[in-house]
């Protein structure tokens, strides 16, 4: 198993409101200059919080939900500093509660 990071919030707060845009942009740059490869995923109505052993997280944030999921917890405490207004946490996946950590229970919406 592996040990999965997550930075979460409500999507309206999260994409809307906080520079979060400017903080993941300022990452990736970081990154790509140390040849680091990308550890961290955005997921929309993540599926991890659907779990039983998930469901005090999942009261905290105001649905929808987005999390940030990362295998480095450095960069979870990073996000946490820069982005107020969100819950962190870790968990252990694959598991039988959570078989996919980076799932999601977003709907995808048909053009019309």
């Amino acid at each position: 198993m592996t040990t999965y990071y997550y930075v979460a919030a409500s999507q309206k707060f999260l994409l809307e409101e906080e520079p979060f845009e400017e903080v993941i942009e300022e990452r990736i740059r970081n990154y790509q200059e140390r040849n680091k490869e990308i550890d961290f995923w955005l997921i929309k109505q993540p599926a991890f919080l659907a779990a039983p052993e998930m469901a005090e997280v999942k009261s905290k944030i105001p649905q929808p939900a987005v999390a940030v999921i990362t295998t480095n917890q450095q960069l979870a405490t990073w996000l946490k500093l820069r982005l107020e207004y969100v819950v962190t946490g870790e968990f252990e996946a694959p598991s039988d509660t959570i078989p996919e950590p980076l799932a999601s229970l977003e709907i995808a919406q048909a053009n019309e």
